[in-house]
């Protein structure tokens, strides 16, 4: 969490230690913004006491667009922990959000040969998963391009003129959408933009009402 988005979140290793969501943007942010919301471990044959105070973070896994299922590669246990988080969310009908399965800690599976070879056993086994260190800058920029990625897929690109009477409105297109190129003219500025429909068809209206 504090690698994707470059904040200062809590981080301890002992269990529970926060039952509250953690939401932070992707950073550096992307066009669309991303936001990543953290969660809790999922665990086994749950206490009764503590399902209450787990089903706010669990149904933040209905309402998310991507799903970052984070798996200790390190931990011999950690195919008996992936089945219970699968049964879990199939449970709370979450099992049909997209799915990314990280296989984080491969830097403490043992030398550079066990890693290799843990990692190839994984992606044989998990095909489109991703395995990293969050202690290693360019995997974690990796993982960070993956989510991009994805949410990017769905951009659409297209190229809007913006007249010199309208150059309020540039802040506007930088913070929503990927500007590919500009060229400036006598009467204005072309952009050549990829963004999200509904963004592209805001910045439309605001300029035929300046038109």
């Amino acid at each position: 969490m504090r690698a994707l988005t470059g904040s200062e979140v809590l981080v301890a290793n002992k269990l529970f230690a926060t039952l509250d969501t953690t939401v932070r943007a992707l950073y550096p942010e992307s066009v669309p913004r991303v936001l990543v919301s953290d969660t809790v471990g999922f665990i086994k044959n749950l206490p009764h006491g503590l399902v209450a105070s787990f089903k706010s973070t669990l149904d933040e896994a209905l309402d998310a667009a991507l799903l970052l299922h984070v798996i200790d590669a390190s931990d011999p246990g950690f195919e008996r922990q992936l089945e219970v988080t699968d049964h879990v969310l199939q449970e709370i009908e979450a099992d049909s959000v997209p799915r990314i399965r990280v296989f984080n800690k491969i830097d403490f599976v043992g030398d550079a040969a066990a890693q290799a070879e843990c990692e190839a056993a994984l992606r044989l086994k998990y095909p489109d998963c991703i395995v990293m260190s969050a202690r290693r800058p360019e995997e974690v920029a990796m993982l960070r391009q993956t989510i991009v990625d994805f949410f990017q897929q769905d951009l659409v690109e297209t190229e809007l003129f913006l007249p010199w009477s309208a150059q309020h409105l540039r802040g506007n297109i930088y913070s929503t959408c990927q500007v590919i190129g500009e060229r400036s003219e006598d009467e204005g500025t072309f952009f050549t933009l990829r963004g999200e429909p509904n963004a592209l068809e805001y910045l439309r209206e605001q300029l035929s009402q300046i038109q």
